[in-house]
Parts: C-alpha cells; sequence; structure tokens
C-alpha cells in the first residue's frame, strides 16, 4: 500500500519521488529475515491489517487467507529485471510500471513471474511493443542482474530488512521508514 499513497502523495508533499528496484527475496535472505505471514496469528492479523488499510487509503487490495501462499509461490524476480531494466533505459515509465504490477499482483492477483503477463502489465502502463520486448530480452542479461544486485544491497545498507521500505533523504542525511504504517513518521520527519 505504500507505494500507492506516496504516489499519492508525492505532489500533496512535494517530495522528490525516486524508485529504486530491490528484490524482497535477497533482502530477507542477506538480513535473515523471515515473512510475517508465515507465523499464523500474525498472518490473520495482516490480513485484517491490509483489509483495513485499503479501505482507509481506497486503494483496491482484495485478500484472503490463501492470497498468503499465492504470495509465496510467485516469484517477482523477473518483473523486478523488467522494472530494473526500464529504470536503466527510460525512467520515465517507471511509477506507472512500478503501480501497474502492483495492480495486477495485489488486486488482481496476476501472475507477474510470465513473460506475456510481464508484457501486458508494460502495454497497460504505456510502454510501446518495442521497448517492452527489448527490456524483457534484457532481464536475463548480466547487466540487469547485476544493477538490480547492486540496488538490493543498497536497500540493505540504508536497513532494509524487507519491504515496503522508504529511504527518506533530509536535512542531509537517510531516514528509513519500513511498512505502510509509517506515512504520518515519514510526513513528521520531512515536516508535512
Amino acid at each position: 500500500l505504500m507505494l500507492q499513497v506516496l504516489c499519492r502523495y508525492q505532489h500533496i508533499w512535494n517530495i522528490d519521488l525516486r524508485f529504486r528496484p530491490a528484490f524482497l527475496g535477497g533482502i530477507m535472505q542477506q538480513t535473515g529475515n523471515k515473512p510475517p505471514a508465515m507465523l499464523p496469528k500474525r498472518a490473520e492479523y495482516m490480513l485484517k491489517d491490509i483489509k483495513r488499510m485499503a479501505k482507509y487509503y481506497q486503494v483496491p487490495v482484495h485478500m484472503s487467507g490463501d492470497d498468503f501462499q499465492r504470495i509465496f509461490a510467485t516469484s517477482s524476480l523477473a518483473a523486478m529485471r523488467f522494472i530494473t531494466a526500464i529504470d536503466m533505459t527510460n525512467q520515465q515509465y517507471l511509477e506507472a510500471l512500478s503501480r501497474e504490477f502492483w495492480m495486477r499482483f495485489w488486486s488482481q492477483h496476476e501472475d507477474i513471474s510470465q513473460p506475456e503477463n510481464i508484457l501486458a502489465v508494460a502495454q497497460q502502463a504505456g510502454l510501446s511493443a518495442e521497448l517492452s520486448q527489448k527490456a524483457l530480452e534484457m532481464i536475463s542479461s548480466p547487466t540487469v542482474k547485476d544493477r538490480l544486485k547492486e540496488t538490493t544491497a543498497e536497500a540493505i545498507k540504508y536497513g532494509a530488512f524487507g519491504m515496503p521500505a522508504v529511504v527518506a533523504h533530509y536535512d542531509g542525511k537517510p531516514h528509513l521508514f519500513f511498512g505502510s504504517d509509517r506515512l504520518e513518521l515519514l510526513g513528521s520527519v520531512i515536516g508535512e
């Protein structure tokens, strides 16, 4: 939810929002973290909380208890590499592309790991067929793989241990915020 809400707030708070693709699986592995939904009581709470937050922020998330299995079973690596390829070549599409991947995965329950679905997401986000195909071909290149590893390592360097992780550069130093429920604290730190 943080992605959708930050996109909405960027103009209200007058912030320079920069998307930095990072691979959640890599962050979890490097930091020794485990998905909170693996704990039954935590998963039960998270499901209720996500529904409450979706209603509050008016973001279309449709989840049931079975969705955690779908989430764990779906690899986002191809999608993150695709976003990374776009980050390297056509940054102007990052916001629309990131939001569309989010919608497809969280709201429409689509498998974002499949090439045909990645291309459909790209088309919906406004990318041309030619640009989309080029980016899809780039996802297996060492350059894209290395860049995603670099941005993932950068997130860990700032203290990320999961997602969403937001780093606000304010008053000459970075401030890490984890979780969708930290928007008020983020706003407070940046004077909004």
